[in-house]
C-alpha cells in the first residue's frame, strides 16, 4: 500500500472567505504499482469524516479508507476546515481535492470518469454540497477551473445533515452559516432544495431512530432525487442510532456501534460504486 498527504492549495480570498486557520489536507490510500499486479484504472472514493463541522472523525476516516482500498477501490481522505468556517470553505476544499484526484488521475491509477465523493453526518452535507454546487460559480470561479474538473461521478451519503429547517443538526448548521445566521445562508446550504438535474447519481444510508440526525435529512433529499430523476440507491435501517461508520469493532468506541444489519451498508457501497 501506497500512503502520503497532500497539502491541497486553495485561494479563499478568491471567495471573500478568511484564510485564517484554514487547511485541507488529502490522504491518499493506494495500492502499490507493480510490475506483477499492474495497473488497473481503479474507482476511487473521497471520505468526509463527520464531526459536525466542528471537527474531522478518525472513526471515519482512515478505517473507512482501507475497508474500501480492500475491496479494490483506491480510496482518499479530506481532512477539511472546521470550526465556524463559513460555507463554502469546506466545499472549495472537497472541490479542490476533486480536480486534484482528476488531474493526478494516471500516477494514482484512477479512472477519472470514476470519483465518488463519500461523506458522514456533517462530512455528508459536504459531500451532498458537492453534488449540488459542482456546476456553480460559487465553486468554479474561485477555483478558476471549468465544471467538468470538479464533478462528482457519484455522491455516498451516510446518516447525512442534508436539511437547514425542522429537522436540522443545528450545530452542524450554525458552524456552516455563522453567528450572523443568515436566512439566506440558511436556506442555501438546505441541500434538499439544491439538488437539480446535475446532481450526480447518489448512495444513501441512515438508521430511522438517529436522535442526532435525524432520518428525515435523507427521506427530504431522496424525495428530491426522486423529482428530479436523478438514480439513486438508499437503506434505512431500523436501528442503529447516529455515528456507526463501518458498524464493526474497528471502529466502535461502545457496543452501540456495533450493528451486524446495518454493516451491510459496505458490501451494498462496493457494489454500487463498481458498478458506476
Amino acid at each position: 500500500m501506497k500512503h502520503e498527504m497532500i497539502k491541497l492549495d486553495v485561494d479563499y480570498a478568491a471567495s471573500s472567505l478568511p484564510s485564517e486557520g484554514c487547511g485541507a489536507e488529502l490522504i491518499c490510500y493506494t495500492n502499490t504499482i507493480t510490475e506483477e499486479v499492474g495497473r488497473k484504472n481503479r474507482h476511487a472514493i473521497l471520505i468526509c469524516p463527520g464531526g459536525g463541522y466542528d471537527y474531522c472523525s478518525d472513526r471515519e476516516a482512515e478505517p473507512v479508507a482501507l475497508r474500501f482500498l480492500g475491496a479494490g477501490i483506491h480510496a482518499f481522505v479530506l481532512k477539511y476546515s472546521c470550526v465556524k468556517k463559513r460555507f463554502p470553505t469546506a466545499a472549495l476544499e472537497l472541490a479542490a481535492a476533486v480536480k486534484y484526484l482528476r488531474d493526478h488521475a494516471d500516477e494514482l491509477d484512477i479512472n477519472p470518469d470514476k470519483i465518488v465523493v463519500c461523506g458522514f453526518s456533517a462530512g455528508g452535507h459536504l459531500a451532498a454540497s458537492l453534488a449540488c454546487f459542482w456546476n456553480s460559480e460559487l465553486l468554479t470561479k474561485p477555483l478558476g477551473c471549468k465544471p467538468e474538473d470538479i464533478r462528482p461521478n457519484g455522491s455516498m451519503l451516510c446518516y447525512s445533515v442534508i436539511t437547514s429547517g425542522q429537522y436540522a443538526h443545528e450545530g452542524s448548521i450554525l458552524n456552516l452559516i455563522g453567528e450572523e445566521q443568515s436566512e439566506n445562508l440558511r436556506e442555501l446550504v438546505s441541500l434538499e432544495n439544491q439538488v437539480n438535474e446535475s446532481t450526480p447519481p447518489t448512495f444513501l444510508w441512515h438508521c430511522s431512530d438517529d436522535g442526532c440526525v435525524p432520518v428525515e435529512n435523507a427521506l427530504f433529499y431522496m424525495a428530491s432525487l426522486s423529482k428530479n430523476h436523478i438514480p439513486f440507491e438508499a437503506h434505512i435501517y431500523n436501528n442503529g442510532g447516529h455515528g456507526l461508520s463501518l458498524c464493526d469493532f474497528t471502529t466502535a468506541n461502545w457496543d452501540g456501534h456495533i450493528n451486524d444489519v446495518a454493516a451491510t451498508w459496505v458490501p451494498h457501497a462496493i457494489r454500487w460504486i463498481l458498478a458506476l
